[in-house]
Formats: structure tokens, sequence, C-alpha cells
């Protein structure tokens, strides 16, 4: 399965929410369940929860590295996602280089490298 993409958009590995939110995956949907079919939605490798504008990616993305999340690495001196992935649905690709998602032929979704890309997941079709 793949995500679909709109505005700006923040994808985990759910393998990573696992090991790093506290609870785990579970206690992750349990939490953001009031926001599940809105600006959060998820497939079988990634969550996804989104912005429509910076201030507001910035703000979700200080909420995971509280978390314990570690956003940015350094990867032969140039800047790399680690834990997390922002993209911007307009460029159709990571915001900087990301080495674990790959974006689908159109640009409007991504998926979990190593995966099958399948059909999208979004807002009305929530993969459980």
């Amino acid at each position: 399965m793949a995500i679909a993409l709109e505005f700006l958009n923040l994808l985990i590995p759910i393998k990573t929410i696992d090991r790093r939110y506290p609870g785990g995956w579970d206690q992750c949907i349990k939490d953001h369940a009031h926001l599940i079919g809105g600006r959060v939605w998820f497939d079988d490798h990634l969550f996804r929860d989104g912005a429509m504008n910076p201030k507001d990616m910035s703000d979700l993305l200080d909420n995971w590295v509280e978390i314990g999340l570690i956003t940015i690495e350094e990867e032969r001196g140039k800047p790399s996602w680690r834990d997390c992935c922002v993209v911007y649905s307009a460029f159709g690709f990571p915001i900087i280089p990301c080495r674990w998602i790959e974006m689908t032929m159109n640009g409007k979704s991504a998926f979990l490298k190593g995966t099958e890309p399948g059909t999208a997941v979004g807002k009305n079709a929530i993969a459980a």
C-alpha cells in the first residue's frame, strides 16, 4: 500500500513508532483516534500526519522530537531524514533526501522502500 499525499505530509514508519512512541503503535493509534480520517491516515507500513503550512508542520515535528524521534542526520556531509520524513505534495518528493521512502510515478503517494505501493490509502480509506 501507499500513502496518499496532500499539502505537507509527515511520514513515519510504523516500526519506528512501535519502538519510540510511549506505549508503541497501539497507543499512538489511541492517541490519534480523533484525527484518523482527517489529517491522519496509515497503511501497513507508514503513518501519515499532515499540515497545511510550514509552522504547523514544525509544531508536529517538535512534538515527535519530544517523544524521541530523530528528524535529520548527516549522511556523507548532507542532511537526510532519519526517523521521519516530510514530503511536500506539490513537489512530489521529500523536502530533503530520505533513504526509506519511495514515491509513486505520479508523485501523489509515497510508500516504504522495499514494499509494493499498491492502492494509495488516504482520508477515506484507512488500513486497520
